[in-house]
């Protein structure tokens, strides 16, 4: 199945905000962090913030992903970091993911990235399957200081 994947808009929000609560109701992202009308802002504007939405062919919103650009000590070339990525239940499976994924290479590569890169929760195994076709697992953990309180 084929998606047509751009750019959010301004007149995408109604359907973006059920896909945006869906994933932060999947990482039980508690309600005082969550910030959807700062996130949407950022989005289209671009302020930093870039998001991709993937519409099936009736014009329904059924993937997302928000990432963005930053410096790297390891290259002279910018990184890309793809922060979040979620597509709607009754879709998965059907290349949505894969769509979007490719979506962020090619803006990086646009803006000639050293490479993107992503994480995923352990227990997200239906993801990890998708993201084992597409890139390398590296051996790193995360480590995080939440600094909100």
């Amino acid at each position: 199945m084929a998606f047509d994947v751009r750019p959010l808009a301004a007149s995408d929000r109604e359907s973006w905000l059920p896909m945006w609560s869906g994933y932060l109701d999947f990482y039980d992202v508690s309600a005082e962090k969550r910030n959807p009308s700062d996130t949407w802002r950022r989005l289209v504007d671009r302020d930093h913030i870039y998001g991709l939405g993937a519409f099936s062919d009736s014009g329904e919103l059924v993937g997302i992903t928000h990432y963005l650009f930053h410096a790297d000590t390891w290259t002279p070339d910018p990184a890309c970091y793809l922060q979040d990525l979620f597509t709607r239940a009754d879709v998965r499976g059907q290349g949505v993911g894969r769509a979007l994924i490719a979506g962020v290479v090619a803006d990086a590569k646009a803006r000639r990235c050293s490479r993107v890169y992503w994480m995923t929760g352990t227990e997200n195994e239906v993801a990890m399957k998708l993201y084992d076709t597409v890139a390398s697992l590296v051996p790193f953990a995360i480590y995080e200081l939440d600094l909100t309180d």
